[in-house]
């Protein structure tokens, strides 16, 4: 979704729809993160800093006081927060991944290891002759 949220209009009916709609992505987005279990959360993406994206991050930040308010336990707050981070995401456009494919299987071999191992096989290999 693209919000331009560093507004240079004077037009407060225009800034407030904006803000709005801000705040309806943020309720679904902690909506939907509260009953997430923290393995099928998606991995976040890295934000570039930019005017935009700080605006977009200080203009959530009010919205977030009145569900950090009711808060009783640390647990409440981490999802509070994590659905903050993705209505953010969704807000500047960054890509998610879906739900429930956040993790790889444990039982696959990452990418870095497999290219070492290779580079010592083949260096044994070398040397053996």
């Amino acid at each position: 979704m693209d919000l331009p949220v560093v507004f240079d209009s004077d037009d407060d009916e225009m800034v407030s729809h904006k803000l709005e709609q801000m705040r309806s992505i943020l309720e679904e987005a902690i909506l939907e993160t509260r009953s997430m279990t923290l393995e099928n959360r998606p991995r976040l993406p890295r934000i570039p800093l930019s005017k935009r994206n700080r605006a977009v991050v200080r203009a959530l930040n009010p919205m977030l006081v009145t569900y950090l308010e009711a808060i009783r336990d640390i647990c409440e707050t981490d999802s509070v927060l994590f659905g903050a981070a993705v209505a953010a995401c969704r807000i500047i456009g960054a890509k998610l991944p879906m739900a429930g494919r956040a993790t790889k299987q444990s039982s696959e071999i990452p990418a870095w290891r497999k290219r070492i191992e290779d580079r010592i096989a083949k260096e044994r290999h070398l040397s053996a002759d």
